[in-house]
């Protein structure tokens, strides 16, 4: 784990080993972080993480698990044996679940960061409204986060827009990782909440999950060098 990297991780959100490796082949774990997700890990497991892994890249292991806390706990475990960077889980499954999460890395003298999604950047108030929740998203996610620092995780997952009051809700030491980064310009696509990522940077998070605007370029690596050229001089 290389605490010197920028706040950028490519989300590798394609379906097969050659498409990874052909987009993390040209860039550098020196500059960024790579992210598996369900899509990829569903289809070509762990082996694809120590791919990465042997390419000198810190790994987020974006699975989001969300079960009982006794699954949760060795789902988490697992992952920890795999040796990712971070891990998610929702912070919707409750305290217990992500208190069981906690106590399970407790052995590890390095265990991955340990991260509580809060509300989806793909949902609106219309989406939580369906789903029986009155409350706004700025609202559910400041409740999911207080659960979420209570039960110990180092941060949360949450969109940007709501990143300068989570910072001030939980304080500096609590890493905000915000999915639903776009560069001006860019399609929204199925994302709701979107923020640029000079404006997720300045409003407070500490990692910016970037995917389409770079894997879907001519040459990822040149937009990765742009990126983070805006971030040091913002």
């Amino acid at each position: 784990m290389n605490n010197a990297i920028g706040p950028l991780i490519v989300a590798l959100d394609v379906s097969t080993t050659a498409e990874a490796l052909a987009i993390a082949q040209v860039l550098e774990p020196q500059r960024c972080r790579l992210k598996v997700g369900k899509q990829l890990f569903t289809r070509e497991g762990p082996a694809i993480v120590t791919s990465l892994q042997a390419l000198g890249f810190d790994i987020f292991l974006d699975l989001k698990f969300h079960d009982i806390p006794n699954t949760v706990a060795a789902a988490v475990t697992a992952a920890a044996e795999l040796g990712v960077w971070m891990v998610n889980i929702h912070a919707s499954g409750g305290t217990r679940m992500m208190a069981a999460a906690r106590a399970a890395l407790a052995p590890y003298t390095a265990p991955p960061l340990l991260t509580a999604v809060t509300v989806l950047t793909s949902m609106d108030a219309a989406d939580l409204a369906e789903l029986g929740i009155a409350e706004s998203p700025i609202a559910t996610v400041s409740w999911l986060a207080g659960l979420a620092q209570t039960a110990g995780m180092d941060g949360v997952v949450c969109s940007a827009a709501e990143a300068a009051m989570l910072r001030e809700q939980c304080g500096h030491n609590f890493l905000l990782v915000t999915p639903g980064i776009r560069l001006p310009g860019d399609a929204q696509g199925d994302q709701r909440r979107v923020v640029t990522p000079v404006d997720a940077l300045t409003a407070g998070a500490n990692h910016l999950v970037m995917g389409r605007s770079i894997t879907g370029a001519d040459n990822p690596a040149v937009v990765v060098n742009g990126i983070l050229q805006s971030l040091a001089t913002k």
